[in-house]
């Protein structure tokens, strides 16, 4: 089995696309999505300064045709919505293998894991290859590698440099308390890099510490003993 992250040039006529664009700072996150007939039905997140904003870019797009909110913070908005964009489950249909969500998109590009064996992993590549879409593998695993890394004991090997940087600066600064001490573009400026890229290293550190958390205490419970 293989494990990876894509990094995909969204096409230019969906509606994430022209909002993610025009709000180049901000995160989109697609945490759940499902299509019915010709539209699609999605909870998403986005992580900005500017959240009002944001949201309403969503909400007035005229490809969304309903928009809830559920939550709104100083550096977050929550909310469901309707879209008669459905291009991205069409092409996960046709490549015959399941994007597993999250789905991030940033700035025109959106970002997502998937897992299957070599040949359904050749064959959505294949796919991406023959709709002419503009790609980045990420990160290629091999399963039995991400096994021994997630469940590893040793947590030292967890982290590049730069995540382990990004996460103490982080932790130092308030981030992680409730309410948080500090916002992402405060970390972001502190550490002299954009937004997104603050983002993109927090999450990929913070997924890391989980597995090997989640991983690691379920081997060491007493019924695996």
């Amino acid at each position: 089995m293989i494990a990876a992250r894509l990094r995909i040039r969204l096409p230019e006529d969906i509606w994430i696309a022209d909002v993610s664009q025009a709000n180049p700072q901000a995160t989109f996150r697609l945490l759940s999505g499902i299509r019915a007939a010709t539209r699609a039905v999605e909870l998403g997140e986005v992580i900005t300064d500017d959240p009002a904003t944001a949201g309403d870019a969503i909400a007035t797009h005229p490809s969304v045709t309903a928009y809830e909110e559920l939550e709104r913070t100083a550096d977050r908005v929550l909310a469901k919505y309707e879209t008669t964009d459905t291009d991205l489950y069409e092409f996960v249909a046709e490549s015959g293998l399941p994007i597993e969500y999250p789905v991030t998109a940033e700035n025109g590009w959106y970002e997502f894991d998937l897992t299957g064996s070599r040949a359904e992993f050749d064959h959505f590549r294949t796919a991406i290859e023959d709709a002419g879409r503009q790609y980045e593998l990420l990160s290629l695993v091999r399963q039995y590698e991400l096994l021994s890394l997630v469940h590893s004991t040793d947590p030292s090997g967890l982290l590049t440099e730069r995540q382990r940087d990004v996460l103490m600066a982080a932790l130092r600064a308030g981030y992680f308390e409730l309410p948080r001490d500090c916002t992402l573009a405060d970390l972001a400026s502190a550490l002299d890099i954009d937004k997104s890229t603050a983002s993109r290293v927090l999450r990929r550190g913070q997924t890391r510490i989980v597995k090997w958390f989640l991983t690691t205490a379920a081997s060491q419970s007493p019924e695996n003993r």
